[in-house]
């Protein structure tokens, strides 16, 4: 299958590292001209050159705003007033006792992880209905499904995520626009190499020891027993955001390695 994107413009916030480059960079490399979202101008420069080296084909951009944040998302959509492809990316995690956790806390978490997402769809998703064609896709988490004990709120929000995407596809019936979830289990990015790393030193162990360790004693139903790679979860978005995933709508798409134990 050659998925060829050439034409569409994708957006991705928090593609500046981890994940979201990896879609952004995927993207990219598909054909679609690419509109990378971070924080910081430094960081987003930094994405954009990157991904512009590897992808002579396309054209990539880059919109510094804080989606977190409604005015953020306000910035971003007046800077870029249409997309066919929106990539609602951007989260944030931490593990955190449920005891522990302050009302500030969970107002944060479902600001950053569901709010950019319904406000960008809000801006975007009109737009695609009236050209009658368009793709989003909420990264969501196997933490959806497997609320983890140690970060409740963030399981929070990646369910939420689900019911968002899912009543969003509702409103798609009978155009050629698709919205769908995408669920990452553990991956490799930059912060969970770190975490890592810092596990096997605490532990004097070597990182594959540590990496073992993890999937044994925090992640045991896993079938892959190992971190998935940035560029293994963003192959399943791109076919997502590809026409070759027409009829693929309203989807909890699973690429965790096998951890949730249902059929469905």
């Amino acid at each position: 299958m050659k998925i060829d994107l050439s034409g569409k413009t994708a957006l991705v916030t928090g593609s500046t590292s981890g994940i979201g480059h990896a879609i952004a960079r995927g993207l990219a490399l598909a054909g679609a001209n690419v509109v990378v979202n971070g924080r910081t101008q430094a960081k987003v420069d930094s994405a954009v050159a990157a991904i512009a080296k590897v992808a002579h084909g396309s054209k990539v951009a880059g919109v510094a705003a804080d989606v977190s944040t409604a005015a953020g998302c306000q910035t971003l959509a007046e800077t870029l007033p249409d997309v066919d492809i929106l990539i609602n990316n951007a989260g944030i995690f931490e593990p955190k006792g449920f005891f522990d956790i302050p009302d500030a806390d969970w107002t944060r978490f479902y600001e950053v992880n569901v709010m950019s997402g319904v406000r960008l769809s809000r801006a975007y998703m009109p737009g695609m209905l009236k050209r009658n064609w368009g793709r989003i896709v909420f990264i969501s988490s196997e933490s959806a499904l497997n609320i983890p004990k140690e970060m409740i709120h963030y399981g929070m929000t990646k369910t939420a995520q689900l019911g968002v995407s899912r009543g969003l596809a509702e409103m798609t019936r009978g155009t050629a626009v698709t919205v769908n979830s995408v669920l990452p289990g553990p991956t490799m990015s930059e912060g969970v190499e770190t975490f890592v790393k810092d596990l096997a030193k605490h532990n004097s162990q070597s990182v594959e020891e540590a990496s073992s360790l993890f999937f044994k004693q925090v992640r045991p139903t896993s079938l892959l027993q190992r971190f998935a790679s940035v560029e293994e979860i963003a192959n399943m978005v791109v076919y997502v955001a590809s026409k070759e995933a027409a009829v693929t709508n309203g989807a909890a798409l699973r690429v965790e390695g096998g951890i949730i134990q249902t059929v469905a």
